[in-house]
């Protein structure tokens, strides 16, 4: 049986078990405390902390963390997702400069904001990340990628987004389309394509960015359809990660995939003309990202093994 094989037959694995081997590695000499300390300053929330990440200790070691605006409630009950749901906060409307003072103590030259979902604004919250990505690029000249949620599809809060001239435009699929149901709440499939699609018209030169995780019950041909959506509507970058489940509240994990299969996939997706694919257990949308914004920029297809 091959490892295609393995993946798309795979019986169901009960929730909350040990992890496998290769899920755990030697925890990296830890220097968090400076990168601790400016969030804290600050008052910032990190996807890095809220989505319990497992690279947080890497990342803040090295000085650099995910920053996630528009507060730490989201508007939508995601199954996979730590992140707090229920009644949403104000706006904080200097919140762009604390990120932009936060990236250049950190002495961040790429910079990953992302946020939570907040359906309650009448804009998705797309102002807010346009004047977060001026407010990093006047005060440290880094490049920025952001990782939005979908603005319901409203045309003029991504065009908003799209103005501001991110130098990375990400956007999660997160899972197939069998499985939306459960994973994504409250999101739509060809939303999130749409959305994708919408920004390579109005900014051909933009690049798109987009995430899945394996090991939610997917089979081996709905990842790849997926994978070929993306590119349908030209996709450059894509993550695929391992599922982590964050709490036993959470969907449970229905298989760990070996890091074996991680690589065979990604070789399989880079055929589809990927310019930047990063495959692995411990991929994730904005781990590593600087070093596949900087890969795409010199020549591709290549691929990143940060699993």
């Amino acid at each position: 049986m091959n490892t295609l094989e393995i993946l798309g037959n795979a019986p169901t694995q009960p929730p909350r078990r040990r992890l496998p081997p290769w899920l755990k590695r030697p925890m990296p000499e830890p220097d968090m405390m400076f990168t601790g300390k400016v969030i804290e300053d600050l008052r910032l929330e990190t996807v890095c902390e809220s989505a319990k990440c497992p690279n947080r200790t890497e990342c803040w070691s090295q000085k650099t963390a995910t920053f996630m605006i528009l507060g730490n409630v989201c508007t939508r009950p995601c199954g996979f997702c730590s992140v707090p749901k229920g009644k949403t906060e104000t706006l904080e409307l200097d919140e762009p400069e604390r990120v932009a003072e936060a990236a250049e103590r950190l002495g961040l030259r790429y910079v990953v904001i992302t946020s939570v979902t907040r359906d309650d604004l009448s804009d998705g919250g797309a102002d807010h990340f346009a004047n977060c990505i001026a407010a990093v690029r006047n005060r440290t000249g880094a490049q920025v990628e952001v990782l939005t949620p979908d603005f319901l599809g409203d045309r003029a809060a991504i065009q908003t987004v799209i103005d501001a001239r991110p130098d990375v435009f990400n956007h999660n699929m997160e899972t197939v389309p069998r499985l939306y149901h459960r994973v994504r709440r409250n999101a739509e499939y060809q939303r999130s394509l749409d959305l994708l699609r919408m920004i390579k018209e109005q900014a051909p030169d933009m690049p798109t960015k987009s995430g899945l995780m394996l090991g939610l019950g997917e089979t081996v041909d709905e990842l790849m359809s997926v994978c070929a959506d993306l590119r349908a509507v030209g996709c450059e970058m894509i993550t695929l990660g391992q599922y982590l489940q964050p709490s036993p509240i959470h969907l449970p994990v229905e298989r760990y995939v070996p890091p074996e299969e991680f690589d065979e996939i990604g070789r399989m997706v880079r055929m589809l003309g990927f310019g930047m694919v990063a495959s692995g257990p411990f991929v994730r949308s904005s781990y590593h990202a600087g070093e596949m914004a900087d890969e795409l920029a010199g020549a591709g297809p290549e691929h990143i093994d940060v699993g």
